[in-house]
């Protein structure tokens, strides 16, 4: 079990100062920082015992979490559920109450909810919907510091610039991309693809860019056959020699094209996706990906949603990145001498 001085060695203060600020002492003169410090570490090591003489006085901690997907929708694409599956976790390691709302359900009950943390893409109007339930709102891949608050999103521009590069260094100058397109669940905005905008800008610059090898159409296993189909019948001979496509099930799609005309992968055309879902593994040949660390993006969305709570912490709209990897696997590794 975890000591005040374990807190305080992690944080390198005394442990008198833990143990003031764990108990709200608002006579102590510490810096937000340290503060802050104190407190995840003490969460982080599940250090309880300044909450046990308080039992009585305990308030409930609700949080509500807003899907942008339908729940049929989201078990159709694990990226979007294992967000959720991350941020629930580390809510429930905090002692928080769950509110779940999918895009098909009303707000009810929502009258305790002290945040909300919101996945996926949403337009003006609904956020100022979320901004009706609690002030302490977080968003979980889309960029919300225009509307005023905090996010957590994945890099999609150093992410798209080394599928890029890979594709480079082994020879393929000529490149195409499946691009999603999407709405927010309202239809009001129409969102573009940052992994398109990154891949356009990018090989423009290396004068590799060419709009007859892009096709833009839904984030679907069924768009991902058609847009290749579209691209194999348009392009013939000169169909690129790689795709780097922006999520696995358009990729999965385009597999099954490029298989039913016998064109070979990696040999003939070789294929990257985003996001690396366990449906990468499942398909032959397995598919490279780019890993996007979707369970931490749901906890770090948690507690960023913590820090706001905080009546001192300042509320400044700040967004965290989160890094990805390239995942190579049998689709685009280069043949073997």
């Amino acid at each position: 079990m975890a000591t005040l001085k374990d807190i305080a060695d992690l944080a390198q203060v005394s442990p008198a100062t833990v143990s003031r600020v764990l108990n709200k002492d608002q006579n102590l003169s510490v810096g937000e920082e340290t503060r802050q410090k104190i407190l995840t570490i003490a969460e982080e090591l599940h250090y309880t015992k300044h909450l046990q003489s308080k039992t009585n006085q305990q308030v409930k901690k609700t949080i509500a979490i807003v899907q942008w997907y339908s729940q049929q929708e989201e078990l159709n694409d694990l990226y979007y559920y294992s967000i959720r599956i991350g941020l629930e976790k580390r809510a429930q390691e905090l002692g928080y109450n769950i509110l779940r709302f999918f895009n098909t359900d009303h707000y009810t009950n929502t009258e305790d909810v002290l945040g909300v943390i919101a996945i996926g893409k949403f337009s003006r109007e609904q956020i100022h919907g979320l901004e009706k339930i609690s002030p302490h709102l977080i968003f979980v891949d889309s960029d919300t510091l225009n509307y005023g608050h905090s996010c957590v999103t994945t890099d999609f521009t150093h992410a798209v610039i080394r599928v890029i590069d890979y594709f480079l260094e082994n020879g393929h100058r000529s490149i195409g991309m499946l691009a999603g397109e999407e709405r927010t669940t309202d239809g009001q905005t129409g969102l573009i693809d940052q992994r398109f905008r990154t891949f356009k800008n990018y090989t423009s610059e290396l004068g590799l860019y060419h709009p007859q090898h892009i096709y833009v159409g839904p984030f679907s296993s069924q768009a991902g056959y058609q847009l290749m189909t579209q691209a194999i019948t348009e392009l013939g001979d000169k169909l690129p020699k790689a795709f780097f496509i922006a999520n696995d099930t358009l990729a999965v799609g385009a597999l099954k094209a490029l298989q039913e005309k016998n064109i070979p992968v990696p040999n003939r055309v070789s294929l990257i996706s985003f996001n690396d879902t366990p449906i990468t593994k499942q398909v032959f040949p397995s598919l490279s990906s780019v890993t996007v660390y979707t369970e931490e993006m749901g906890k770090s969305a948690v507690d960023m949603l913590t820090q706001s709570l905080i009546p001192s912490s300042k509320q400044i709209p700040r967004m965290l990145t989160l890094a990805t990897t390239l995942t190579l696997r049998e689709s685009s590794l280069p043949p073997k001498d």
